[in-house]
């Protein structure tokens, strides 16, 4: 690949824009007698004048020689060797400079048949480095010996052409790792780049691939994807490029079924709320992002069952639950912790319409009606109609002042007690038979 080095007169790049912590790294491994560069996002958003995230340390140093200069380090990862080390709260990652895959012990690097990367522990040089990394923007490296940036395969033009482009053959590098076409749609959506033609093109075809990727590495995919302020335009991306499908099939398929029907408005409602909240710096949690997203494929198996098993409706969402939480976590393992609150919050929506009126303001106590009541309101903007309607009542319920609730229940409950007794009422009707033309006007 090609080389340019920048020198430090010629870049904007200073030691004051860069975490204390990743500075005290680069310096020790320097002064020991090491490279050292700070790689990656964290000279790429410097340069384009966001804040870094993360900032990421590459060395000729080897795991085990990181390890003996610092007591706050440990050493983690399988596929990769990597050493992080902590400072309370901040953790700076240090990798070893990676070379270039040769006939040798598949203790140090393997590939399954489809040429996915299963381990990948070998070193090399700088050189070897940059042309192992996915994307050339990514490519940058920062020298602490003189402070230079080392820009490999056109880089720093790229950056400035804001232009997203693999470094290598772009099937071959998705083949070693599928999420490097995840990693596209989000740098593109991030950084406000274009993906390069040659680029794009193999995507679509190999987005299968992903179903390959272990289910938990797919969460944390996931997360960076749809909770960093682009969710919206990072699912209309992955769904141009056939990425979506993999991840989440039980949604796809009902936006495949039904284009304009409320699964897809519902999603659109899902990541422009959720984008809304980030830039707010409101929370978001994968709780309710996953029992919104998969909502109406629940209300589908609900109904499915409630059909083949003539179980109640009510009895078959529970039912429903457990089967699509289970078949979500074969490509996405949605940790317990979440996954049981967003079935809490599923429960919840069966119980607004029979909760309005005096009851309301115990079910207002339980502690996952905030989260339920908001995905009643996101209901209401796919749906419409009744769920529309419940979600106006409760709406001015919870906004009202303690005294107007009260008017506001009691009003629920006498409409209530003529709507249920008119149903009575109606149901008794066809058990008199002797009933007249008069009877029938009454």
């Amino acid at each position: 690949m090609s080389l340019s080095v920048v020198p430090r007169q010629d870049h904007s790049i200073s030691r004051s824009q860069m975490s204390e912590n990743a500075i005290k790294v680069l310096y020790r491994l320097h002064k020991s007698g090491f490279k050292a560069y700070l790689v990656g996002g964290g000279v790429r958003d410097i340069l384009l004048d966001l804040q870094p995230k993360d900032f990421d340390v590459v060395t000729n140093a080897t795991p085990e020689e990181i390890k003996r200069l610092f007591r706050n380090c440990r050493l983690v990862g399988r596929r990769f060797r990597l050493a992080h080390i902590v400072f309370g709260r901040d953790v700076i990652e240090v990798a070893t400079l990676r070379g270039h895959h040769v006939d040798t012990e598949e203790k140090i690097s393997k590939t399954n048949a489809e040429g996915r990367l299963l381990r990948d522990n070998v070193y090399g040089s700088i050189d070897e480095d940059a042309e192992r990394r996915d994307f050339t923007v990514n490519a940058l490296y920062y020298d602490i010996s003189d402070f230079s940036i080392h820009s490999y395969g056109g880089g720093l033009e790229d950056l400035h052409a804001r232009t997203i482009r693999m470094i290598g053959d772009p099937n071959t590098r998705y083949r070693e790792d599928p999420v490097r076409m995840l990693r596209a749609v989000r740098f593109a959506t991030k950084l406000g780049m274009t993906v390069e033609e040659k680029t794009a093109a193999p995507i679509y075809e190999l987005a299968p691939l992903l179903k390959d990727i272990p289910a938990a590495r797919m969460y944390e995919e996931v997360l960076k994807l749809f909770f960093n302020g682009h969710a919206e335009n990072n699912f209309n991306m992955m769904r141009e490029f056939g990425l979506f499908q993999p991840l989440f099939p039980l949604v796809d398929s009902l936006l495949v079924e039904d284009p304009k029907g409320p699964a897809t408005k519902m999603l659109q409602v899902i990541m422009k709320n959720t984008d809304a909240r980030v830039h707010a710096e409101k929370t978001v949690t994968p709780a309710f992002f996953y029992a919104a997203i998969l909502w109406y494929p629940l209300t589908q198996r609900a109904d499915d069952i409630a059909l083949e098993s003539g179980l109640s409706l009510y009895d078959a969402y529970y039912a429903a639950m457990g089967d699509v939480m289970e078949q979500q976590c074969r490509t996405i393992s949605i940790p317990r912790r979440f996954s049981t609150p967003a079935k809490d919050i599923w429960q919840l929506q069966l119980r607004f319409d029979r909760n309005q009126g005096t009851r309301a303001f115990k079910f207002i106590e339980n502690p996952k009606f905030r989260a339920a009541y908001d995905l009643l309101l996101l209901r209401a903007d796919a749906e419409g109609g009744s769920v529309a309607k419940s979600a106006s009542w409760w709406k001015s319920f919870v906004e009202a002042g303690e005294e107007q609730r009260s008017v506001i229940a009691r009003s629920s409950n006498k409409g209530g007690s003529r709507n249920r007794n008119s149903n009575q009422r109606k149901r008794r009707k066809p058990a008199n038979k002797t009933a007249t033309p008069t009877d029938n006007n009454d």
